[in-house]
């Protein structure tokens, strides 16, 4: 199911030539650029639609119930900075996130962000004048633009590539194989932008 006839169709192509613009900055070395967002994994696995052997079908198990909920901001470099947490991420727990990677940042830093209502919230944007006095801006999406954001293919990746068939055995084995792979991203899994 596809949101882009709700979207406005110049708004879209503004904001990705500006994109494209914040990329050219980055690879010049003026700027860090991160693109940020939201997701959660559980053990209802992602299964995609896949050809199967007859006779040898591949079973999961798939039980509802507890989430891991992952909060990153993904560079074009591999580099990332991730929190998970067993319990939703808020406003306020968002802010705290960008606060921690503001205090780490060495230069001028665009993060990238869709209108989830967590970052448009009263609290978060009256955060963006502080975070701007301290090289980090804010870079808002158009809505209904999920293609824009490099970090929805990560998100893909995990659920539908990266983590193994045993991570939905028990939630113990998803945090574990979850946390391997946010902890090698760069290393062992990396995407080509």
């Amino acid at each position: 199911m596809s949101l882009k006839s709700k979207r406005s169709r110049e708004a879209f192509e503004r904001k990705q030539q500006q994109i494209e613009r914040l990329k050219e900055l980055e690879d010049s070395g003026y700027i860090d650029l991160y693109f940020g967002d939201e997701s959660h994994f559980g053990l209802t696995p992602n299964v995609p639609y896949a050809w199967q052997k007859k006779g040898n079908p591949i079973l999961l198990p798939a039980a509802k119930g507890r989430f891991l909920n992952v909060v990153g901001l993904m560079s074009r470099k591999n580099d990332l900075f991730v929190e998970v947490n067993e319990t939703a991420f808020n406003t306020d727990r968002f802010i705290l996130f960008l606060d921690k990677f503001a205090d780490q940042i060495v230069k001028k830093t665009v993060v990238i962000l869709d209108n989830s209502p967590i970052h448009r919230s009263k609290k978060f944007m009256s955060k963006i004048s502080a975070w701007k006095e301290n090289d980090l801006l804010i870079f808002f999406l158009p809505p209904y633009s999920p293609e824009l954001n490099l970090i929805e293919i990560l998100w893909r990746r995990i659920k539908y590539q990266w983590l193994p068939f045993d991570a939905y055995l028990c939630f113990q084995n998803l945090k574990e194989r979850l946390s391997f792979v946010l902890n090698n991203f760069g290393k062992l899994y990396d995407i080509k932008y």
